[in-house]
């Protein structure tokens, strides 16, 4: 139950986040998209490139959080070959 309040309380507080900074984000980013000729919908459009990074950094935060480790990196005692998990790596 704790997860589900935690998981509840953290989506608001990234709302408000969201919201105080986000009008003036989105502003600046669609201005930018608009000077270089970036489409704001469509492939390869702005809201696509977006799409794309949110969900790509929530499901490497989600790994992470998984594996208890950063992708790429070793588990502590990842290296062990032996039994009693000890000894060098071979």
């Amino acid at each position: 139950m704790t997860d589900v309040t935690s998981d509840i309380e953290a989506g608001q507080a990234a709302a408000g986040m969201t919201s105080a900074m986000g009008d003036g984000l989105v502003a600046e980013l669609v201005a930018r998209a608009q000077a270089g000729g970036v489409k704001l919908t469509g492939e390869g459009g702005l809201l696509q490139q977006l799409t794309k990074h949110v969900l790509e950094s929530a499901l490497e935060g989600e790994l992470t959080d998984h594996l208890g480790h950063e992708p790429g990196e070793r588990a502590e005692g990842a290296g062990r070959t032996t039994a009693t998990g000890t000894g060098p790596r071979q």
